[in-house]
C-alpha cells in the first residue's frame, strides 16, 4: 500500500439502549482486514451524523427522513414504566395509561416515544435527559416510560419496572445514506438480516464464491447399454436387429 492509499475502515454508529456486539463480532470475523468504529450517540444526533458522512451506517430508533436515508426496520421494543421498587403499581403484572392517571410522568427532552399525549400528570419541568429522568424517579418526584432496552441500560437496585399496555413502542433500525450505498454497507446489511458466509449477498462482491463449471455428459463406452435403453434394445446387435438366439440352427439329437 502506498502513502496516498488509506484503509478501508467502516464506521458505525449507534444509540442508546441498543447493543450491537453480536453483529460487530461477526463482522471481525468474516472482514478481519476491516477495522470497525463503533461509537455511542444519542438518538437525535444519529441522523445528522449519517447526513453529514461522520458515518457509514447506524443503528437508530425510528423514524427517520426516509427521502435521504435508507432504512430496515429490526424490531419494535417493548415499552415499561420504571418506579420505585415500593411503588403501588409493582403488585400489578402490567400496568395501564389509566393506572397513572394521578402519577407525575417525566418526560425527558431526548424521549424517544412518539406520544400523541402522555399518561399521567407532567411534570413542573422536563427532565434533559433520560440518565436525569432516572434520577427523579429515584427521588420519588414521577415515574418514568421509557423502552424496556433504557430500562436495562439505566438499571438501579432501588428501581424495577412493568411493562405498560397499550403504549406506542419503539423501533429500531439500521440506516445509512440512500446515495452511499456502499459494499460495506453491504456487507453490514447481510450480517445484521443473518445471512451467512456462503450467500453471494452477505458479502463482498470479490469474496463471493464462484460457481463450479457444469461437467461435459460422460460418453457411453463401445458395446455398454446406455442408461434409459431397455431390455429389448440392449439385445439388439449393431446394425438394428434383433440378436440371433445362439440355440437356433442346431440339429436335434435323434431319440
Amino acid at each position: 500500500m502506498t502513502g496516498s492509499e488509506v484503509s478501508p475502515s467502516f464506521r458505525l454508529v449507534y444509540v442508546p439502549g441498543v447493543m450491537p456486539g453480536k453483529w460487530v463480532r461477526i463482522w471481525n470475523e468474516r472482514l478481519p482486514d476491516v477495522p470497525l468504529t463503533l461509537t455511542q450517540v444519542s438518538a437525535g444526533a444519529a441522523q445528522g451524523l449519517l447526513l453529514a458522512g461522520d458515518a457509514d451506517a447506524g443503528l437508530v430508533r425510528l423514524p427517520v427522513d426516509r427521502t435521504v436515508l435508507s432504512a430496515i426496520p429490526l424490531y419494535t421494543e417493548q415499552t415499561v414504566v420504571v418506579v420505585p421498587k415500593d411503588h403501588l403499581v409493582t403488585a400489578a403484572d402490567a400496568v395501564s395509561p389509566e393506572d397513572l392517571a394521578d402519577e407525575v410522568v417525566l418526560h425527558p427532552l431526548d424521549d424517544v416515544l412518539d406520544w400523541e399525549s402522555p399518561p399521567g400528570r407532567p411534570a413542573l419541568e422536563r427532565p434533559a435527559t433520560t440518565a436525569d429522568a432516572i434520577e427523579l424517579v429515584a427521588a420519588g418526584i414521577g415515574v418514568l416510560v421509557v423502552p424496556l432496552s433504557l430500562a436495562r441500560l439505566h438499571h438501579r437496585k432501588d428501581l424495577t419496572h412493568r411493562p405498560l399496555e397499550p403504549a406506542p413502542g419503539s423501533a429500531v433500525a439500521l440506516a445509512w445514506p440512500e446515495a452511499a450505498t456502499t459494499d460495506l454497507v453491504e456487507d453490514f446489511i447481510g450480517i445484521v438480516r443473518g445471512r451467512t458466509v456462503n450467500s453471494s449477498r452477505g458479502r463482498r462482491p470479490e469474496q463471493a464464491a464462484q460457481k463450479p463449471a457444469a461437467q461435459k455428459p460422460r460418453r457411453p463406452a463401445a458395446g455398454r447399454q446406455q442408461s434409459g435403453g431397455t431390455a429389448a434394445q440392449g439385445r439388439r446387435g449393431a446394425g438394428g436387429g434383433a440378436a440371433k438366439n445362439p440355440r437356433r440352427g442346431r440339429p436335434r439329437r435323434g431319440r
